[in-house]
């Protein structure tokens, strides 16, 4: 612990150092406006003004960076109602019945999403200047977090960004710790008369997580013998210890293993109308407004999923008990391996209606994907062929904001496979804030690996799965004057897909689920802050599955602006969820289970303290997390899933800006 709290003090104090070097000015103007803007190279502006903004694949609204200073989460990249299997990087799965929404082939394996990097997150920046984050955390058990960005414009022609995100934590128990790296390049090019744009986005995940099974028994928690909880028994992986460095090879005995890369480029030509604007006796401004596209995307992807254990023979009981394994094995290791590649080619035809907006537009096109699954045993080959179209209005006063969206397998694969979506957002006032209803149906096949999965011990056929029918009501009210966003979902699931036990599959019948969510801060005083967060949900009808009824997490916050620069945000930080049967984990199969055999109960709520400022385009946060555990015993995640003890974590970010 004191070695933590040294490194973090001279980290502080290097960046402190250096800062004034970095920051010759203010950091303002983080945010942008989305329409047409004339040319402003960054020689022409004041040297402490920053324009920075990005945009997703197919999205013309723009976003701005979060410079707040008061919400670890964002910087952890995992929210606060999500949970992991007791250390970060482990599998994650959100507090609140969150179902994949979405149409087409799936491979199965969702409990790593959280972590990864894809195509639908990527960023395509707008910058008037170099700007570049780094982010570093060091925390108790030497848990390692980097993440480092750069972006920045060729002229308003061209931009490049990249991403690098490692997290490497070795955890408190046994054959838990985890080794990430992901990284990420995007690009954008506008040619000179703007008639022609592409789009790149190139990203690699490599993520590693140890897998134990759990602890053996919740007794070894009180037990004074094991006050170091990396000497209490694990189900799988054996005493062995493992090594974990944060650039080199980490050796683990048993572990989850996937592999993802993919590549997208996405190309159009525009027609429309130009015209030359004179900003001043010696400077022209080219302004394009396109009215018609043609756009051609082509992507591919390859993903590998992977579990293996080498010492399978250490867990003999385990795998027998919850995978029906022979209780004799040899000594070759244990594997199962899924490995899948999507090339896809996309061709849509674009129409803006109303000169000088992209926020408006009508959009078809049709995809023709083929997709190739390879395993120990075998090989498959697919084919599907998908029509979709999209209208979108946001309206130029920004009060209204209307979408409609839909896709559909003709053939191949998943023909039948469906989604619908539509959506409506109304700005009322600076008092009333921001409305929106929203709908979705989507019909699609389960995921492959509850239709076949093989490893080097067994293989499960499943027939006879039929199409699932999620639909989704959603109301959104957000008021930044009055500080409080309520949103509520209401589902209906049917042949809802998942595991009734460790690997056999099952599809529930018709069931629906409520869900409300609150956020509201208070200004307690001048300088004292109270932000709380409620979530409430219910399902109806006969389900499986089990959500805490409620959830909730408060933060009691002290915040004040010292020395005109210093930003200090301190206080402490609560969550506490009502008692349920929260879902075991199949390891092999890399997917969280229902199980109402034991009901987790947080033995108390759990408590965080933090101190957090920022200095200009400088950040650092302290954070004391679970300290409940000094007067109780650890909180659970899910069955044989302890949480770790108290934890210690230091974090720093600077944000550059050339």
């Amino acid at each position: 612990m004191r070695k933590i709290c040294l490194i973090g003090c001279l980290l502080i104090c290097s960046a402190l150092s250096g800062i004034a070097q970095i920051n010759t000015g203010r950091f303002s103007g983080m945010g942008g406006s989305s329409g047409t803007k004339p040319d402003t190279s960054q020689h022409s502006l004041p040297p402490d003004t920053l324009t920075l903004k990005y945009y997703f694949l197919g999205d013309p609204t723009p976003h701005t960076i979060d410079s707040a200073a008061n919400d670890f989460s964002k910087y952890l990249q995992i929210p606060a109602y999500y949970h992991t299997l007791g250390n970060n990087g482990n599998a994650a799965q959100s507090l609140f019945f969150t179902p994949r929404m979405q149409d087409g082939f799936d491979a199965g394996f969702h409990s790593y999403d959280i972590y990864e990097f894809n195509h639908d997150n990527a960023r395509f920046y707008f910058t008037t200047r170099p700007y570049t984050e780094l982010q570093y955390l060091v925390g108790s058990k030497q848990e390692q977090i980097i993440d480092a960005m750069h972006t920045q414009n060729r002229g308003e022609r061209i931009n490049f960004s990249f991403e690098y995100r490692k997290v490497n934590s070795p955890g408190y128990y046994q054959n838990q710790s985890s080794n990430h790296n992901l990284l990420r390049v995007t690009v954008r090019t506008l040619s000179k008369n703007k008639r022609y744009h592409t789009e790149v986005s190139w990203y690699s995940n490599k993520i590693n997580s140890g897998e134990n099974g759990g602890i053996r028994s919740d007794t070894f928690l009180t037990n004074s013998r094991f006050k170091d909880r990396l000497t209490i028994p694990v189900n799988v992986g054996g005493p062995a210890t493992e090594s974990a460095t944060l650039f080199g090879s980490s050796s683990m005995n048993v572990k989850t293993a996937y592999k993802q890369s993919g590549i997208l480029f996405s190309h159009g030509y525009d027609w429309g109308k130009g015209d030359s604007i004179e900003i001043n006796d010696s400077t022209d401004y080219y302004q394009f407004d396109p009215k018609f596209r043609v756009q051609h995307t082509l992507s591919y992807s390859s993903n590998t999923y992977e579990y293996l254990d080498i010492q399978p023979d250490s867990a003999i009981s385990y795998y027998s008990q919850h995978y029906d394994f022979a209780p004799v094995f040899t000594n070759k290791q244990l594997e199962a391996l899924h490995k899948w590649t999507i090339l896809s080619n996309d061709l849509s035809v674009v129409q803006f209606p109303l000169r000088g907006s992209q926020a408006q537009f009508i959009k078809i096109g049709a995809t023709f994907e083929t997709i190739k699954g390879s395993f120990p045993d075998v090989a498959v080959n697919f084919n599907n062929v998908m029509l979709h179209g999209e209208y979108r209005n946001l309206t130029r006063n920004h009060l209204w904001d209307f979408q409609a969206k839909g896709d559909f397998y003709t053939a191949g694969v998943n023909t039948g496979d469906y989604s619908l979506t539509a959506s409506l957002s109304r700005y009322l006032s600076r008092t009333l804030g921001n409305v929106k209803l929203a709908f979705r149906n989507v019909n699609s096949e389960p995921g492959y690996a509850f239709r076949y999965f093989q490893n080097t011990r067994n293989t499960w056929y499943n027939y006879g799965l039929n199409k699932q029918n999620y639909s989704q009501f959603s109301f959104v009210a957000d008021n930044p004057r009055l500080m409080y966003n309520l949103s509520a979902n209401y589902y209906i699931f049917n042949n809802y897909t998942y595991l009734k036990d460790f690997y056999h599959p099952a599809q529930a019948p018709l069931f629906n689920l409520l869900q409300v969510m609150f956020t509201k801060q208070i200004v307690i005083r001048k300088h004292l802050n109270w932000y709380m967060d409620y979530a409430f949900q219910q399902f109806q009808g006969n389900t499986p599955f089990h959500v805490p009824a409620g959830w909730t997490r408060q933060r009691f916050t002290f915040e004040r602006t010292l020395y005109l620069n210093l930003n200090l945000v301190t206080g402490i930080e609560v969550k506490y969820n009502t008692p349920y049967f929260a879902d075991t984990y199949s390891n092999i199969f890399g997917m969280f289970v229902p199980q109402d055999s034991q009901k987790i109960s947080m033995n108390s709520p759990e408590f965080d303290a933090f101190v957090n400022f920022r200095i200009k385009s400088f950040w650092a946060y302290i954070r004391g997390e679970n300290l409940n555990s000094f007067f109780a015993k650890n909180n659970y995640a899910a069955p044989s899933y302890a949480y770790p003890n108290f934890l210690l974590r230091v974090g720093l970010r600077w944000a550059f800006v050339n």
